[in-house]
């Protein structure tokens, strides 16, 4: 008879907690600053391409240096990394915070302001490109193996928690305090992770090819997620559905051009998706989603597709906001889905680099994403492009389904067994 679940069996652990603290600390203050920063660039310009722009100087980075981002986090010491990440993400946001100055826009051109928060956006992609990989490495040295499913759930919860509060506040604070301050209020919150962080003990490197030259290193880690068929089509899929429903970079146009709510109304609709994502996630923690996760998490894509042709349509506020809501809530199965996959199919020596494959096929979709909206949108019309974009999610979930039967057919449940046995 196997035993009852505890649904708050990583939060038993000290470390782990603290370790939430942070990352809620950093995912608050990143998903504020990037709702600060496109709507002040759409203010400056009231160009859609400008804020696909924003997107691109992200993924360039993030990309370009993923894999090597992911060699040096499993060569590394993780809590040491990950406070100078979080130094690194300081320094993007108090010179954020300098650049708004109003005699610092009182004394430069609008394009040279522009083109200095395209650069920190930029520079804010290199941080994000070692982030990702030391967080989820991290988690595995901080709970046992048994626990993973558990703690990557609350891990993802917490993302999420952070993601409602950071856009809705954002969308408030440029209200009440300018976009100035608000960045102020991002610099602050990035300075709590640091403190929270230090509670935190350094961990072993659990990594027994220290020193392996970069390109081989490189060379296993590709190898391993492209031999690892659930690891690989859970990627995918997310990849093609994020890339093409991208409709959240858009909505500085929905709530400025089309709904006319205001930033206040931005802040709403920037937010739903994280609540509904954020329901589901705190609801998986007790009840599981690792039997028959192959058709989850097709379903939950799927999903995910309808809810952005209902938005993209909708000249009604409160329905774009339940559309909103119910693909962040579909989008939830779908990420706890993928960080169950990866926390249990990745060994320990090699999470930094499948943590960074992870981070060019997802992470860095949601800015590809952002740009093939701001650019579809220039060229078809903002809601067109939003209405494309879910047809063609609904198009690869489809295509995904019938193409590849041994994923639809993918249950975790056997891995989750073996690991509460160790």
């Amino acid at each position: 008879m196997s035993k009852p679940l505890d649904p708050y069996a990583a939060l038993r652990y000290k470390e782990f907690n603290i370790f939430l603290l942070v990352r809620f600390a950093m995912v608050f203050a990143w998903s504020m600053q990037f709702i600060v920063i496109e709507w002040q660039v759409y203010s400056l310009t009231k160009d859609p391409l400008s804020l696909g722009i924003i997107g691109l100087m992200e993924i360039i980075p993030a990309v370009s240096i993923a894999l090597f981002a992911g060699h040096i986090v499993d060569q590394s010491e993780k809590r040491n990394l990950l406070v100078k990440c979080i130094l690194g993400f300081s320094v993007i946001s108090l010179g954020l915070f300098l650049v708004t100055l109003p005699s610092v826009e009182s004394t430069y051109t609008q394009r040279t302001i522009l083109y200095t928060i395209y650069a920190l956006v930029f520079l804010g992609g290199l941080v994000r490109a070692f982030i990702g990989p030391t967080i989820f490495s991290l988690i595995a040295l901080i709970v046992p193996k048994r626990i993973y499913p558990n703690a990557a759930t609350w891990s993802s919860s917490t993302w999420q928690v952070a993601s409602v509060v950071g856009p809705a506040f954002a969308g408030f604070s440029i209200s009440w305090i300018g976009v100035h301050w608000s960045l102020c209020v991002i610099f602050g919150f990035s300075i709590l992770a640091l403190l929270f962080l230090a509670q935190i003990a350094r961990k072993p490197i659990l990594n027994p090819k220290l020193g392996e030259p970069v390109l081989q290193s490189l060379k296993d880690g590709l190898k391993f997620v492209f031999s690892t068929k659930a690891i690989l089509g859970a990627l995918s899929l997310d990849m093609i559905a994020v890339l093409f429903g991208g409709a959240v970079a858009l909505l500085p146009i929905y709530a400025q051009d089309i709904l006319k709510v205001g930033s206040e109304g931005f802040g709403v609709l920037r937010a739903a998706p994280a609540v509904g994502a954020s329901i589901t996630m705190l609801a998986s923690t007790r009840f599981p989603l690792h039997k028959n996760a192959g058709k989850k998490l097709l379903w939950a894509v799927f999903g995910f597709g309808v809810c952005i042709i209902v938005f993209g349509l909708s000249k009604l506020f409160w329905l774009s906001v339940f559309a909103l809501f119910v693909s962040g809530a579909v989008d939830g199965v779908s990420m706890i889905i993928r960080q169950t996959i990866l926390q249990l199919k990745t060994p320990d020596n090699m999470r930094g680099r499948v943590a960074s494959v992870n981070s060019i096929f997802v992470g860095s979709s949601n800015e590809l994403g952002a740009f093939e909206s701001g650019v579809t949108a220039k060229l078809m019309g903002t809601v067109t492009a939003v209405v494309f974009g879910g047809c063609m999610t609904l198009l690869t979930v489809t295509g995904m389904a019938f193409i590849s039967p041994s994923f639809r057919k993918l249950d975790l449940s056997k891995d989750v067994e073996e690991q509460e046995k160790e």
